[in-house]
């Protein structure tokens, strides 16, 4: 019994050595943008396809693909989506920000935030202004729901957002991947 425990000891810290440094490799984030722009007229036949008639259990099957993508893909090697998307602020967001830098909600507006042409809440410029040099969010437990939820791969019925999940690919390997797996899966 010791020698199986010792080789399944052994075999575990090969295994997370080797998954440390598969999710701390850096993403060729480039790369994925190129298959995404080749991939795009293909991904956006098969998301509608899954729109017309999904299956009964797609839901489950996103779902499992999320996870199994999020385990693939770590989100601090590339951070892309904090480097060139600025999430679109709702007020819920801007008092809880504001509120963890013990700000006033109209000097944190006046320091970080400007109104775009669609009148949303954004950034006055990229990148995110509370991402650090290690692609770490210095307010992640407060962070945006748009940066929540992006690249929103975990939702239900998910075929409601195609053009925004093709426009994720664009910019997100694993929403990418996410689109790969799920025709994959379901074709």
């Amino acid at each position: 019994m010791a020698v199986v425990f010792i080789y399944f000891q052994l075999w575990y810290t090969s295994f997370r050595k080797d998954v440390k440094e598969t999710m701390s490799k850096e993403i060729d984030i480039e790369y994925y943008h190129q298959l995404a722009l080749q991939k795009q007229k293909e991904h956006r036949k098969f998301l509608g396809n899954l729109k017309k008639k999904a299956p009964k259990n797609l839901d489950k099957i996103a779902l499992e693909i999320h996870q199994e993508v999020f385990t693939e893909i770590d989100c601090t090697a590339c951070a892309n989506c904090c480097k060139s998307l600025g999430p679109d602020f709702k007020e819920a967001d801007i008092t809880r920000i504001a509120k963890y830098f013990k700000m006033k909600l109209p000097a944190f507006e006046a320091e970080f935030l400007q109104v775009d042409e669609d009148g949303d809440k954004v950034f006055k410029s990229m990148p995110c202004p509370f991402l650090g040099g290690d692609n770490l969010c210095s307010i992640y437990d407060v962070r945006p729901k748009a940066c929540r939820e992006f690249p929103h791969t975990d939702r239900k019925k998910i075929y409601q957002i195609n053009n925004l999940t093709i426009k994720n690919t664009l910019t997100c390997p694993a929403a990418y991947l996410f689109v790969e797996k799920l025709r994959d899966k379901t074709e």
